[in-house]
């Protein structure tokens, strides 16, 4: 087993590491050679049980409620300080258990210390309204945490999406049990030290990592939680909202998507497919807002095709932590998926300009940067989310058609224009129905940018000043003087 900082990892309870109530252990793997590297403690629903009950106790403590709001701030700030005291340790791990380059980990740990710097800032900005009801009348709104916050966090970018929603729920009050991704839990752990260093209250964080069809189906059906924030496939997600039906649960839902990206004749071809090829080998492909579709005008579309082949050829693929442009996928079932869906694209009559399949010869899960044209929207690789390196080009003659492509599918998470004329970006940008559209460069935003989907891509938003009220509810007090 080759070592990282350790080879066992407790879960995170009530301010305690701890074993599982089984003993029983996850084994975690690098994706870039298969061999295993560390293992953790598998938790099951007794230790969701002790997690969820924890949670509980500080939440009606008021441990957190009771710090003004800017001193629950100052503890975001601390949380980022010894976050960062960590940050060449994390990028390892995200390394190892994850497939992401070392330059990917080291921007990870920057990026959720952005968050939670500016999160920290908003605590003591949230602010209710006075309502002028008349003489004698006193009546004004306070944004009240729901309770416990139960998160579900996904593989392909545990540390920062785990990090932002904690971040929301603690500075709004509201007390946390996380589940961290069982292929890729390692940095989460790293930020539950950070969040202990920093002196969070015992019980309001607690993480643990355990399989989704046990741990994570016994904490959405939990009892005594109070809010719910998923990040994952349409599919389990479907599953998190009849659990949460049955009790009428507020979520926050970020699911899939198959995002078109529209590149209209008049566009700056190089700067385009530059951005575009970015938008899908970043990573792997292993984004939810990934550029998988690109609907190109089809007086440029084969030049088009050809520059895209040229970029996805050039990439040199292998283990992130020997400086490759892109790793490999998290796992072998992944590896199947996608290369699986690449033979079903072929089947359907759709020509590979480059790549199919898995590099041969590797150990790792190693997908080649692949390029479909003369793609038709009905196919399922032009509907279907691959999650891996793979790009549908389809071509187009009128901007209407466009349209009616790009928002022909169930997905509607993120949308893309490319065009020099600025009256056309905003015609695309008003009618694609995406929850973010980005004009002339893929991932336009920030941290402060409101970030969700629509349709089957869900529904709630993370990041921005927004993302804060879906962690509280509006509590009406009426005073008669």
């Amino acid at each position: 087993m080759t070592p990282t900082t350790k080879t066992f990892w407790r879960n995170f309870i009530d301010g305690e590491w701890v074993d599982g109530a089984t003993d029983e252990r996850i084994l975690i793997d690098n994706p870039a050679t298969g061999e295993p590297i560390a293992e953790v403690a598998r938790a099951m629903p007794a230790d969701v049980d002790r997690a969820v009950a924890a949670a509980r106790r500080s939440f009606a403590s008021r441990a957190l409620l009771d710090l003004p709001p800017a001193e629950r701030g100052q503890l975001m700030f601390e949380v980022a300080r010894h976050l960062g005291e960590m940050t060449e340790e994390i990028a390892k791990l995200e390394c190892l258990d994850n497939g992401k380059t070392l330059a990917n980990g080291r921007n990870d740990v920057k990026l959720t210390m952005r968050y939670l710097q500016y999160y920290g800032g908003m605590a003591d900005k949230l602010e209710g309204r006075q309502i002028p009801l008349g003489p004698g009348v006193l009546d004004y709104t306070v944004h009240a945490p729901f309770g416990v916050s139960a998160q579900i966090v996904p593989w392909n970018g545990p540390l920062p999406v785990g990090a932002r929603s904690v971040c929301c729920a603690l500075i709004t009050g509201n007390t946390v049990v996380l589940k961290s991704p069982e292929d890729s839990p390692l940095s989460l752990f790293k930020f539950a030290e950070a969040c202990e260093k920093a002196g969070v209250p015992k019980g309001a964080l607690n993480i643990i990592c355990g399989y989704g069809h046990d741990a994570g189906a016994a904490l959405v059906a939990h009892r005594d939680i109070d809010h719910i924030v998923f990040t994952g496939s349409v599919a389990t997600g479907k599953s998190v909202l009849r659990s949460a039906a049955e009790r009428v649960i507020p979520c926050v839902m970020e699911l899939g998507g198959k995002s078109a990206g529209i590149v209209h004749a008049d566009a700056d071809l190089e700067r385009a497919v530059k951005s575009a090829a970015r938008g899908i080998f970043f990573h792997a492909g292993q984004i939810c807002s990934a550029a998988s579709r690109l609907l190109v005008h089809r007086s440029i579309y084969d030049e088009f095709v050809s520059l895209m082949v040229k970029e996805a050829e050039a990439r040199s693929v292998g283990a992130g932590i020997e400086g490759h442009d892109m790793g490999p996928l998290i796992s072998a079932r992944q590896l199947d998926k996608v290369e699986g869906l690449c033979r079903v694209g072929v089947d359907e009559g759709a020509r590979l300009a480059t790549g199919g399949a898995r590099l041969p010869g590797r150990k790792g899960y190693f997908m080649a940067p692949t390029v479909f044209r003369d793609v038709h929207p009905e196919m399922r690789i032009a509907r279907d989310e691959f999650f891996g390196p793979v790009v549908v080009v389809i071509p187009f003659d009128t901007p209407e058609e466009a349209i009616a492509i790009a928002n022909g599918t169930d997905y509607g998470l993120a949308a893309g224009v490319f065009t020099r004329d600025l009256s056309l970006a905003l015609w695309t940008a008003d009618r694609l129905v995406a929850g973010q559209v980005y004009v002339n460069d893929w991932w336009v935003g920030g941290v402060e940018t409101p970030f969700g989907g629509t349709k089957r891509s869900g529904y709630g938003r993370e990041k921005g000043q927004e993302a804060l009220l879906g962690y509280v509810q509006t509590k009406n007090v009426g005073i008669r003087l």
